[in-house]
């Protein structure tokens, strides 16, 4: 039995031209002098993404058979070539890419974030996670103990502990019942096998615990520490047990499919079964991160910067979905999500909307709009993919490659919409991964045809007010409110309404009333 492979970490970069991390200005600096200052930042600064990026490479190449490379990236012309029948595209990319199924959860443990397994029964979900919890630190022993499989028979008390007998009988009060709390809760990774399995009840439970960080029983409570979670499931269309309650599928920050086996593999299978070989008992001490690190690295993650730009082109996308004009009569009433809370079926506020093209309004392509939550959980992934790339800042590249992950169970597409009738498109309705990225490719050629980095005086607007308005006199503020007022008349001239538009609308109306009641109060004094 052989296993030195397992434990072969390669002594060359991961990424060779990978830029180096910016440091941020702390007074401490000043006393270490600049020597001390270079050499701390030499032997720290670009070890904790070189490191993950080894753990990514060692669960590629060692521990997970995953050829498929679906997160591409190109440093030039890639070579594509048509195949089979339909013509699809099989591309070839010039630059590093990545495993969806390995990358997407290693991001979710450095961020401390949430993450869902999907996938047919035997295909690595459930062996991925506990790899994520050998990384942690955790002995392998310890995560399959305390890894949660779901069933229907699963009781809160079973998910989070039981009070002490004595307790109950002898307890005259409730803060006298202590509780013996399950020895997961601690961990600073946790595994939900099969959740969709869970008791409803028992999901609620669940839905306090990965939101709130903390259990609850018998008015006892349990804190918990920030967590990488993984769940997983055979499907996630309610093929389990129980359907997943809204929130608590709302809680899970990126979904990743495990694809299937390339029996081209199958030697690399049959060592591990003649050498009984595990690859989660094989982990190189090298990889394993404390918790310290953990830490460092959700910080450096979230010191990632969002470029303008970026940031623009991710506003626009987001601004495409909610809106619903024949949903309400207030304007700010006009969303999907108004229709919604009132029972009325999209599909029929949809037919008397007969003066929109359908096909080019990205709009009509989906159910529902994007959540304040799915977007900053965009930004965070964003942020957790240039740094692994070692980057300081985000890329519009990365931005694209995670958005179709984080939703994919959040976006639901409309499959009557006339987009997915067109030829071409029709698989479309199955592979969500490619209709949201490809959802995002047409919302960014539309942000590049209205050549918006250049010509965005909303924009201009809001941030003339962002610099304050301190300084500023009666004259100049009745000035800009005529501006804003004459603007509004132009955006609303002889336009049909679409999604951006409405928001820029609503962001004109929120700088109005802003210089509205400054100018009442520089009035009043």
């Amino acid at each position: 039995m052989n296993h030195d492979p397992f434990q072969k970490i390669s002594q060359a970069p991961t990424r060779p031209h990978a830029a180096a991390t910016p440091s941020r200005f702390d007074v401490a600096d000043l006393y270490r002098g600049p020597v001390a200052g270079d050499a701390a930042a030499a032997a720290a600064a670009p070890a904790l993404d070189e490191k993950l990026r080894q753990a990514y490479f060692w669960i590629v190449n060692r521990a997970i058979i995953s050829p498929h490379y679906d997160i591409e990236y190109h440093a030039g012309p890639p070579r594509s070539h048509m195949v089979g029948d339909t013509r699809r595209t099989l591309t070839l990319p010039s630059a590093q890419s990545y495993s969806s199924f390995v990358l997407l959860p290693l991001l979710a443990f450095a961020a401390r974030r949430k993450c869902l397994f999907i996938g047919g029964p035997g295909r690595g979900k459930t062996a991925s996670a506990v790899l994520m919890g050998v990384l942690a630190g955790i002995p392998v022993r310890e995560v399959r103990r305390a890894m949660q499989h779901g069933h229907p028979q699963m009781t809160v008390a079973d998910l989070l502990g039981n009070p002490l007998p004595a307790d109950l009988l002898n307890a005259r009060r409730l803060d006298e019942i202590r509780i013996a709390w399950r020895a997961w809760l601690p961990m600073r990774v946790k595994i939900v096998d099969e959740y969709n399995r869970i008791p409803t009840r028992t999901q609620s439970a669940l839905l306090t615990l990965m939101g709130d960080n903390y259990a609850e029983q018998l008015d006892q409570v349990f804190e918990c520490p920030e967590s990488a979670w993984y769940l997983t499931a055979n499907d996630d269309q309610g093929g389990g047990t129980y359907p997943v309650i809204e929130a608590l599928r709302d809680r899970i920050d990126v979904t990743v499919q495990a694809l299937a086996f390339n029996p081209r593999f199958l030697d690399e299978l049959l060592l591990r079964i003649e050498d009984d070989i595990r690859p989660e008992e094989l982990v190189p001490r090298e990889l394993v991160f404390s918790e310290a690190e953990i830490d460092a690295m959700g910080a450096a993650i979230r010191a990632v910067s969002v470029p303008v730009p970026v940031r623009r082109r991710l506003e626009f996308f987001a601004s495409q979905f909610e809106l619903c004009e024949t949903a309400g009569a207030q304007f700010e009433y006009l969303s999907k999500d108004t229709a919604r809370l009132a029972g009325v079926p999209l599909r029929e506020l949809g037919a008397a909307d007969n003066g929109r093209d359908r096909l080019a309004d990205l709009g009509c392509q989906s159910l529902n709009g994007i959540s304040v939550r799915q977007l900053g959980t965009l930004l965070v992934f964003a942020k957790a993919l240039a740094w692994f790339r070692g980057n300081p800042e985000v890329d519009l590249e990365d931005l694209r490659q995670v958005l179709p992950f984080v939703l994919r169970d959040k976006l639901q597409p409309d499959p009557e919409a006339p987009f997915f009738a067109e030829a071409g498109n029709t698989a479309l309705r199955s592979d969500r991964i490619s209709w949201l990225r490809l959802l995002f490719d047409l919302a960014s050629a539309e942000y590049e045809r209205l050549d918006l980095d250049r010509r965005d005086e909303v924009g201009e607007m809001a941030a003339t007010l962002a610099r304050g308005l301190d300084g500023l006199g009666e004259r100049e503020t009745a000035a800009r409110i005529v501006r804003i007022e004459k603007l509004v008349a132009e955006r609303v001239k002889g336009r049909k309404l679409y999604g951006h538009l409405a928001d820029d609308l609503l962001m004109l109306k929120y700088l109005h009333q802003r210089y509205t009641n400054y100018l009442a109060w520089l009035r009043a004094r």
